[in-house]
């Protein structure tokens, strides 16, 4: 299963998910089923979104598990 580390990102960099809900401009519902992994899909312009906010990588945005 891959999921979004998002939370864990935001915990690293002392920030809530209000505040990255306002980074975003997306609504707050599919921003609420992103962060809880409770989307079948992302687009890659939120990916992009989130590297850059993060300053990360997309492979530091996601986590693979069996």
């Amino acid at each position: 299963m891959i999921k979004l580390r998002v939370k864990n990102l935001l915990k690293e960099n002392n920030k809530t998910k209000y505040w990255l809900y306002k980074q975003m401009g997306m609504s707050y519902q599919n921003f609420s089923k992103m962060i809880n992994n409770e989307t079948k899909s992302i687009r890659y312009e939120n990916i992009e979104t989130l590297c850059l906010i993060f300053n990360c990588t997309p492979n530091e945005l996601f986590e693979f598990t069996e």
